[in-house]
């Protein structure tokens, strides 16, 4: 049940991202476009996401524990620091570069774009490197390890 939990909810963002056109690139582009063609289309859809998402995470995080899993797994680490800050703003210009976030990204691959194939595996790369930097760094070690219970 577990499992098809996960492909359930993996299937559903899926079809969210689609059919609100948000795997498309140029839409998040001209999200991001605010002094030329602003297309607000992109806050619409994060703010509807945010207002079905709060109160159901306010809910679910009231049980006793989750429905697969002995607790929650909260983090508690919340300090902005460098690692914060460095990836945010590599975030920022790579989504401003391409217009793909993660979820777009993996949801695009069933269309076999070639631009996909190379955005994915530019993504992993650049994940695998994160990794294996965050590895050799010992300060920025904390922000990866430390987890709260609730």
């Amino acid at each position: 049940m577990k499992i098809f939990t996960a492909l359930f909810s993996g299937i559903l963002f899926g079809l969210g991202l689609s059919v609100a056109q948000m795997t498309d690139p140029l839409k998040v582009l001209s999200f991001l476009d605010i002094t030329g063609n602003w297309d607000p289309s992109l806050a619409l859809v994060m703010a509807s996401a945010l207002l079905i998402n709060i109160p159901a995470s306010m809910y679910i995080l009231r049980q006793s524990k989750p429905v697969y899993g002995h607790k929650f797994h909260i983090p508690v680490y919340k300090l902005i620091d460098l690692k914060l800050v460095a990836g945010s703003v590599l975030f920022g210009i790579g989504w401003g570069l391409s217009g793909y976030c993660p979820g777009p990204i993996v949801t695009n691959i069933g269309a076999g774009s070639e631009t996909v194939f190379w955005m994915f595996g530019s993504y992993a790369v650049g994940t695998i490197l994160v990794v294996k930097l965050t590895d050799l760094l010992p300060r920025w070690r904390l922000a990866r390890s430390i987890e709260g219970t609730v």
